[in-house]
């Protein structure tokens, strides 16, 4: 027997329930993991509330964590008992120990933390893709990017800058301001002192940014369209404000041609190839230190609740993870 964060129907942080569930041996193709870290997101909340469908009932929430293979299952190759692995999706991370699809499982190079990788193997991937693949941004390119001082948002400063482009960033405090220009900001915006939009375009000298990346969602996506230059580019990838709202196809031709999409991480590391591929991208750059990547909030996996209401209460920065 192990222990799990259980969810017996949607409701506030209160509704996790940290109880003691049966362990199996790993079928075909599937790896029993020991977990480490857990790492936590903001769509652990949509999934806990409701927001997002459960695919299951009682459900595990959680997208990424790092551990140990304790035992594969037949037909299994290239991993064995002892070898430190994370992955990112499917749900289920909210546990002391788990099966998974064995080829979900990326092997962690000796630099990169347990910790650490449980941090970054749902935020770095969506950086990877995002900024890589969604809209590929070159030297010379302006981003604007929502919630800046969040564990997507340090990650995406940095990974931007090293892309050689002008990055804006925006944050609810003067505080989490100071973060985001430590991890490679040219321009922050606080949110709650000015209008983001039209700092943002004084900052182009009214041409407007090639794209905004945007997790925030209802209270931001308007704005970000505004502030876009003909042709841009709107990336929405999350909803921490609630869901966009009021939209239309014609406000893109109304902007100026804009484009607009709304992306998911699963279907850039669906095919193994590319999840390697991506991963390889992730942790050459963190081993390189072009992109650094840092927990600055812990709390034990059976106190997920409190990180669930810190989370959704804006009282982080950066990453937090679950200890194990």
């Amino acid at each position: 027997m192990s222990k799990a964060m259980l969810l017996g129907a949607p409701g506030g942080p209160e509704a996790l329930s940290w109880e003691e569930v049966a362990d199996r041996a790993p079928a075909a193709g599937e790896a029993a993991v020991r977990h480490t870290a857990v790492g936590v997101n903001f769509i652990d909340t949509y999934y806990r509330s409701g927001l997002y469908a459960w695919p299951e009932a009682p459900l595990v929430v959680g997208a990424e964590a790092a551990g140990v293979v304790e035992s594969v299952g037949p037909g299994v190759e290239g991993l064995r008992a002892g070898d430190r692995v994370a992955y990112t999706t499917p749900l289920g991370a909210y546990r002391e120990r788990r099966l998974i699809a064995a080829d979900r499982l990326v092997k962690l190079p000796d630099g990169i933390s347990d910790e650490i990788a449980a941090t970054v193997m749902l935020k770095g991937l969506t950086v990877q893709y995002l900024v890589t693949s969604t809209f590929p941004v070159k030297a010379g390119d302006v981003a604007l990017v929502h919630a800046a001082a969040g564990g997507v948002g340090l990650l995406m400063g940095q990974w931007l800058k090293a892309l050689g482009a002008t990055t804006i960033g925006t944050v609810g405090s003067p505080e989490k301001a100071e973060l985001a220009r430590a991890h490679g900001y040219d321009h922050v915006i606080d949110y709650r002192r000015g209008d983001f939009v039209a700092t943002a375009l004084g900052i182009t000298d009214g041409r407007g940014c090639d794209v905004v990346y945007d997790s925030v969602g209802r209270d931001t996506w308007a704005g970000s369209l505004k502030s876009l230059r003909k042709r841009g580019a709107f990336v929405s990838f999350g909803q921490s404000s609630g869901p966009i709202e009021g939209f239309s196809l014609s406000m893109l031709a109304q902007g100026g041609s804009l484009s607009a999409s709304r992306p998911m991480l699963f279907h850039f590391i669906e095919e193994r190839a590319e999840l390697e591929a991506r991963a390889a991208d992730l942790f050459g750059r963190l081993a390189s230190g072009a992109v650094t990547a840092e927990v600055r909030q812990r709390f034990p996996l059976s106190a997920a609740a409190d990180a669930h209401r810190a989370l959704e209460g804006r009282a982080t920065t950066g990453a937090s993870v679950l200890t194990v």
